[in-house]
Formats: C-alpha cells, sequence, structure tokens
C-alpha cells in the first residue's frame, strides 16, 4: 500500500522528458526495518518505477526519529512516518491521533474522505511541507501484562511505555497517575516483552511483527478499546513534487482505504480470542471521559490543532448524536 502511494507520488513528476531518469528518495518508516511489509511492499515497485524512467532511493528506519531527522535535513524527498510524529512537519494532521478523537473506522473513513477533497488542502499545507496522503494504521490498543489491570483507577502506579516526544502520550499516562517510562517506536515492544513496563500501547498491525504476544503470554491482554486511532503520513518537499502529484497521492490514499482495512481487519483476527479483554459500559465510559479531559487539556496548550479537533468531533456527532459531547 505505501508502495502504491510512493509510485502515485512520483509518477506525475515526469516533468523533464521520458528519455531523462528521474531521482527520489523515499525514506520508508518501517518497524521490522528492510524485511519489514511497509519496506517489502514499496521495493516490489522500483521495476515499475524504472518503466516509467523514476530510479526509486529507498531507505527503510527502524528509528521513526531518524527517519524524520533524514527528511529534515533535505536527505530525503519524501518520507512514510506515523501520524504523531508528523506533528512536527504538520500540527492539524499531527492532531488526527489525538486520545479518543475517533472512535472507529466509520468516523476515520468520514475523516479521510474530507481531507481528500481540493478544498481541504490549505490545512495540509505547513511552510515548507505538505501532507501528501494519509492511511489508517487502526485503533491503537492497551496492551497489559495482567488481565487485573482492566480499569482507569488501576493503572495508578503501572509502568507505561511512553513515546517521551509525544507530549499527548505523557500527559494521558501522568493523568491516570501512571509511571512514564520513555520509549520510542524501536525500543517500546521490547520493554514491553522483557517486563520493564507493565503496559504498552500500539494499534494490532503491531501484536505480530513485533513480537508483543510474548509480553501478553501468560496472563495478559489486549484491552479492546480505542484509544486513539494511528495513520500513516506520506510528507513531501513541496517544491520537489507538482501539485498534480501531489492531489494523485490523496487520490490513490483514498482508492486504498479498503486494502488499509483488510490489513488491519486480519491483524485484529491474528489476536486470539481469549487475549482480547472488553471492558464493562461504565469503565467505557469513564475511559472516554478521561481522554476528553486530556485532549482538551493539550488542544488549551497548544499541542493539537483547534481546526483537527473540532472536525473529528463534528464527525463523532453525526456517526453518534447521543454522545455526551454532542450537547455542547
Amino acid at each position: 500500500m505505501a508502495a502504491a502511494l510512493c509510485v502515485s507520488l512520483l509518477f506525475p513528476t515526469l516533468s523533464h522528458g521520458q528519455g531523462e531518469m528521474l531521482e527520489r528518495s523515499f525514506c520508508v518508516f518501517d518497524p521490522v526495518g528492510a524485511n519489514g511489509p511497509l519496506f517489502a511492499i514499496t521495493k516490489t515497485f522500483q521495476p515499475v518505477a524504472l518503466k516509467q524512467g523514476i530510479k526509486l532511493n529507498l531507505r527503510a528506519y527502524t528509528d521513526e526519529k531518524v527517519a524524520a531527522e533524514d527528511f529534515k535535513a533535505g536527505q530525503c524527498d519524501a518520507v512514510l512516518l506515523t501520524g504523531t510524529r508528523a506533528r512536527e512537519f504538520n500540527k492539524f494532521t499531527g492532531s488526527l491521533e489525538a486520545m479518543g478523537a475517533v472512535p472507529g473506522e466509520q468516523e476515520m473513513r468520514l475523516l479521510y474522505n474530507t481531507l481528500s477533497q481540493a478544498k481541504a488542502r490549505p490545512f495540509l499545507i505547513d511552510g515548507p511541507y505538505e501532507v501528501a496522503g494519509v492511511f489508517p494504521g487502526g485503533a491503537i490498543y492497551l496492551y497489559t501484562r495482567d488481565r487485573g489491570i482492566d480499569s482507569v483507577e488501576k493503572l495508578q502506579g503501572k509502568r507505561i511505555a511512553t513515546l517521551d516526544y509525544d507530549q499527548a502520550s505523557v500527559r494521558m499516562v501522568r493523568h491516570v497517575g501512571a509511571s512514564v517510562v520513555g520509549s520510542n517506536s524501536a525500543n517500546f515492544a521490547g520493554k514491553f516483552n522483557n517486563g520493564s513496563v507493565d503496559l504498552a500501547y500500539a494499534p494490532a498491525v503491531a501484536y505480530t511483527p513485533l513480537e508483543l504476544y510474548k509480553g501478553v503470554e501468560p496472563n495478559g491482554a489486549v484491552v479492546k478499546y480505542a484509544i486513539g486511532y494511528m495513520n500513516f503520513q506520506v510528507i513531501i518537499h513541496r517544491d520537489r513534487f507538482t501539485d498534480e502529484a501531489v492531489q494523485m497521492v490523496r487520490n490513490e490514499s483514498i482508492k486504498r482505504i479498503d486494502e488499509a482495512y483488510d490489513i488491519i481487519a486480519q491483524a485484529e483476527a491474528e489476536i486470539p480470542e481469549t487475549v482480547w479483554m472488553n471492558l464493562p459500559q461504565e469503565d467505557t465510559a469513564e475511559y472516554d471521559k478521561m481522554l476528553r479531559k486530556v485532549r482538551l487539556s493539550l488542544l488549551d496548550d497548544g499541542v493539537f490543532d483547534e481546526r483537527a479537533i473540532k472536525l473529528m468531533k463534528a464527525i463523532r456527532c453525526r456517526v453518534d448524536a447521543t454522545r455526551a459531547e454532542c450537547a455542547s
């Protein structure tokens, strides 16, 4: 899927004539590295790109921070990052992973359809950068080594592997009285699996490749409640691509939404039913209330973009007008 976006991104830039080879670099964050699924799919498009006169220089990164820094330094024409890491390049799209802002697939589809429209483009441009494509990575769940941790209250004092560069995550963990254990995309799974932390959070697509079952077994669980919704974003240096190329990526990313959700559904199905832990309705309400409070405090502090937060609230209320927040 990332590969399809990559090719869509690059093909329209053939403005120098078909006889000249055009080079573009694309830095791909894949937690598994060069042997991972995102990078593997991208790699298969290299011969396709060559037939179109494009030499793709692909680089796999297991450390998302390094990929972002290389992109910022101009060493990559485009980069694939998670929405949280993308916040430094675009505050609006970097707010799409706000905790509890997107409860499920229906809301996420509406959000993507809105962002794919031409009139949404101004929100996707921030200085020299532009978000050329957004696609889903799935709901973010809590992974616990102890099934007894089944409520907000029981999170107090527990050690949680927390993305230390993400103010939102740090704020949320501290809000519930848990202990922040600074982590990143490259090491959080290891800390969870070896017992250095009690809990971690990630989408279902991380369960198998990052071997999170090693931390969950034998007494843990995956809490079936979406604390956020992960997305991947293709970010480009605006001066290195045409407007037509950028819109093409958006169109292609929307076309591949179903493919993305098929991958997410397969990943969630791979988690054994006995591993999932459903929350009682009263606990779900407590999580909703807690996430909303943290989300609004971060908005007040300028971490999130107010336009994005308002848009997602409008979408939530369109899907479910009975939500308590929709009365305000």
